[in-house]
């Protein structure tokens, strides 16, 4: 796949990053407090490269064999996160991997990544988001209920290997912009609500917006945007 050049890339990011300048500022926050995530799925291992020359150091990965063969190598200085749905029979290499699972929505996948832990480092930890199916579309994966939520929460708190570092979600696929925000205020809403009922959790990610709605992600409280088109142009 042909990349963008360094020339074109350095313009979107600092297009993105003027983008949310102003999202934070019609919703009176610190766009300091907005991580920006390079998704690099489908792109090469230049575009690592490529991101990290311009001090990007967060990437995002939706397969975990895809991730495994890119980033060999490339460990040094990298926060590696999984934003795809992870299927069982990848756990360990996801556990050998990424430093971060964005998109638990059961326990028996959070039991198989501790399972994998224990046999990898007798020490490791792994932080991870809990996925929130905020649009009700049942091609997406994630906890569709606060119950949901709260229950899977308390089970994985009884899991020392796991450290919940907060929430996560898929916006809608739509062009209601709207439908969209409301997606992500119940999200936002969903996120405080845990942070309250559980305290000892102390969540400080919000894991939402992509390069479609990402505006409106960081005007209704995300603190972590998963960009890639807005990065590095159209995949092919």
């Amino acid at each position: 796949m042909d990349l963008i050049s360094e020339k074109e890339f350095n313009r979107n990011l600092r297009m993105v990053k003027s983008r949310v300048i102003e999202a934070a500022e019609r919703a009176g926050r610190d766009a300091r407090k907005v991580r920006i995530m390079a998704v690099t799925k489908a792109f090469p291992g230049s575009a690592v490269e490529l991101a990290r020359g311009q001090g990007l150091r967060l990437f995002g990965e939706n397969r975990v064999q895809e991730a495994a063969d890119k980033y060999s190598g490339i460990s040094d200085n990298i926060d590696l996160h999984l934003i795809g749905h992870l299927q069982r029979n990848k756990a360990r290499l996801a556990a050998a991997t990424f430093s971060c699972v964005q998109s638990i929505d059961k326990l028996e996948t959070a039991l198989a990544l501790v399972k994998h832990l224990d046999r990898i480092d007798t020490e490791k930890k792994m932080d991870i988001l809990l996925e929130v199916n905020t649009s009700g579309e049942e091609s997406k994966f994630g906890i569709h209920t606060k119950e949901e939520l709260f229950a899977l929460a308390e089970q994985i708190l009884e899991q020392t290997r796991l450290s919940i570092r907060g929430l996560m979600t898929v916006g809608p696929f739509t062009g209601d912009m709207e439908e969209i925000r409301r997606a992500f205020v119940w999200l936002a809403d969903l996120y405080r609500q845990t942070g309250e009922r559980y305290p000892e959790l102390t969540p400080d990610i919000l894991s939402m917006g992509m390069s479609g709605d990402f505006e409106i992600a960081v005007e209704e409280g995300s603190s972590m945007l998963r960009l890639g088109t807005a990065l590095f142009g159209q995949r092919h």
